[in-house]
């Protein structure tokens, strides 16, 4: 890899899920500060799981727009819906229905087209589900960079004022406490290190445990590396599923997660492990699992017929 890899250079620059492509332009007249992008945000997505508490149900024929991957695709179809200027927000049925990684996504589209470093990152959260249910239920939100203190700063943009309120959010949306926000190399390394349970981490009982971490680790190093994958997708190391996991897969992720929280300064190494070891790196076509179609699987191809597009996986 590169010897002079610039991290904030690579975040500021989009990746091939981020780029919006031919709707750059109308981004420009966007807010710059964080907390007005993510009221924009909320102005064109709707989390689907949370659609009845704003009064939609969500028709058949539009169940599939949260498994929309590219972010230029999305815009196509939040146009479509409604094509005001984005700083005016839709009503909640024109609005795109969707899930927290778009959320999360789309944010960091507008971060990294006004030249902010951002990326996605998925882990568990502790303030969506009952303690009782999944002490972390999966999320995905944003990281950004922030230049005057000099740190990475967590911003979940899915929570509006009214999720804020129905699950009594204590902090700030957009500072997220690492305590109540664990990325997944963090969750990773709490459990192998039994500081933490992994029965506590997942969605719902009976899909939680160390695959489902392994899971969503390997989703936030794709991410990391510019690859915002869908929840449901499929590759490489997911196709060894087994609860106890090969004694190779489990070093790959250990040192995977070291990397990822060793900082800035070996971001270069994590890069160069993603590209070289296929069980990491996201393929052109991968696998995706739909509950609605019996629980199988789908072939995916993330490229389509765009073959110019394979230099960014």
């Amino acid at each position: 890899m590169n010897a002079n890899f610039n991290f904030l250079e690579f975040y500021t620059n989009h990746g091939l899920m981020s780029n919006p492509r031919e709707h750059a332009s109308i981004f420009s007249d966007l807010p710059d500060e964080v907390p007005a992008l993510c009221k924009v945000v909320q102005g064109l997505l709707i989390h689907e799981g949370w659609a009845r508490a704003y009064g939609v149900s969500m028709p058949e024929n539009r169940n599939m727009e949260s498994g929309i991957r590219m972010i230029s695709k999305k815009m196509d179809r939040i146009l479509e819906l409604n094509n005001r200027p984005l700083i005016e927000p839709r009503p909640a049925e024109q609005r795109l229905f969707s899930i927290c990684r778009d959320f999360a996504l789309l944010l960091t589209t507008m971060l990294r087209q006004k030249g902010i470093p951002a990326r996605v990152r998925f882990g568990f959260a502790t303030y969506f589900f009952p303690s009782n249910v999944v002490g972390y239920g999966d999320h995905v939100i944003t990281e950004y960079w922030h230049a005057q203190e000099q740190r990475w700063v967590l911003v979940d943009a899915q929570l509006d004022e009214l999720q804020y309120e129905a699950v009594n959010i204590a902090f700030d949306p957009c500072d997220v406490p690492r305590d109540v926000y664990l990325t997944a190399d963090v969750a990773w390394q709490r459990c192998r290190n039994k500081e933490a349970y992994p029965k506590n981490f997942g969605f719902l009982p009976g899909y939680t445990g160390l695959w489902y971490i392994k899971g969503h680790l390997a989703r936030d190093i794709a991410a990391l590396n510019k690859i915002e994958m869908l929840c449901w997708d499929y590759w490489g190391i997911f196709e060894r599923r087994d609860v106890d996991l090969p004694d190779d897969d489990l070093k790959l992720l250990d040192q995977a997660a070291k990397l990822s929280l060793a900082g800035n300064g070996v971001l270069n190494e994590l890069r160069s492990l993603y590209f070289h070891d296929m069980r990491l790196r996201v393929p052109p076509t991968v696998k995706s699992w739909y509950v609605e179609d019996e629980e199988k699987y789908r072939l995916e191809e993330i490229v389509g017929r765009d073959l110019s597009l394979v230099k960014y996986l």
